[in-house]
């Protein structure tokens, strides 16, 4: 269901017009897509926690986790930080503007075995563009999983992505939204201060009945990995999303070669178990 459209010719992107774009974080946009041919648009599924290689015609390409939904086709949502010559000539590009897609890539989320369990998501700074997808996929199939459980960090409230969005789910009675900055010295954040791995005083969640999804920057990986493993979680419940040195999507380059596996054929989303087994990969 979830295989990649482009099988016929993998390196082919297809056009993709900017619909809207929505400010984030500095340097961090949400940007709205929507596929020239509407067959394209027909055709398209991906599993959270897949991405996409994302060119612009004449700069080059890059990839760019999927921080849409499936369950929600009105767009392909893609969260992109300004940081080299692809994202910044794609920042420069005005709503209307053509760019190119190619994907979907990656394993995703197992979802289908997820199912019938609990949810816990933990995310640290950037780490929310690409379990964004995983989070609205469980809440529009609520009755498929049991709690839902989001942790969720950033240095100070300026740089929290999709805030407004997540503040919006505190006071949701179908989900436990835990939201945490190190600092505030505004004094006017409603919610945690604290580092992320002080959230799980907060939370009563049984670890055989739990799959932990987990995304954020190596720092934080150490401490609530011991978190979730003081909690007596199973590797293989334990999700990783890692993305690191990803270049064609397609395991050609072989830019994002650990060991005997690829991050963008065998990942972005890795088990524990695999992480122990590959140390580098973090």
């Amino acid at each position: 269901m979830f295989d990649h459209m482009t099988k016929q010719n993998a390196y082919e992107p297809h056009l993709a017009r900017i619909t809207r774009t929505f400010p984030q974080i500095p340097d961090h946009r949400l940007f709205q897509l929507h596929f020239e041919d509407e067959q394209v648009w027909k055709n398209w599924q991906h599993r959270p926690g897949q991405f996409v290689e994302l060119s612009v015609i004449g700069t080059g390409e890059a990839p760019i986790s999927i921080s849409s939904s499936p369950t929600r086709t009105g767009s392909l949502e893609l969260c992109v930080r300004k940081v080299g010559r692809v994202t910044d000539a794609l920042f420069n590009m005005p709503v209307d503007s053509l760019i190119g897609v190619r994907g979907p890539y990656g394993n995703g989320y197992p979802v289908e075995q997820m199912e019938g369990n609990n949810l816990l998501l933990v995310a640290g700074g950037l780490g929310m563009a690409p379990l964004r997808s995983l989070l609205w996929y469980a809440m529009d199939n609520r009755s498929k999983f049991k709690n839902i459980i989001l942790m969720y960090g950033a240095k100070v409230p300026g740089e929290m992505l999709f805030k407004y969005e997540l503040l919006s789910l505190i006071d949701q009675p179908d989900i436990q939204c835990l939201l945490t900055v190190d600092k505030d010295d505004t004094g006017q954040w409603p919610a945690h201060v604290g580092v992320v791995p002080k959230l799980f005083d907060e939370i009563d969640i049984d670890p055989a009945t739990t799959y932990a999804a987990v995304c954020g920057p190596p720092i934080m990986y150490k401490f609530v990995l011991e978190k979730l493993v003081e909690r007596n979680f199973s590797k293989d419940r334990i999700l990783m999303s890692l993305e690191r040195k990803m270049k064609c999507g397609i395991g050609k380059c072989g830019h994002c070669a650990i060991g005997y596996k690829y991050t963008c054929l065998d990942g972005p989303i890795f088990t524990y178990w695999d992480v122990i087994n590959l140390p580098e990969v973090v």
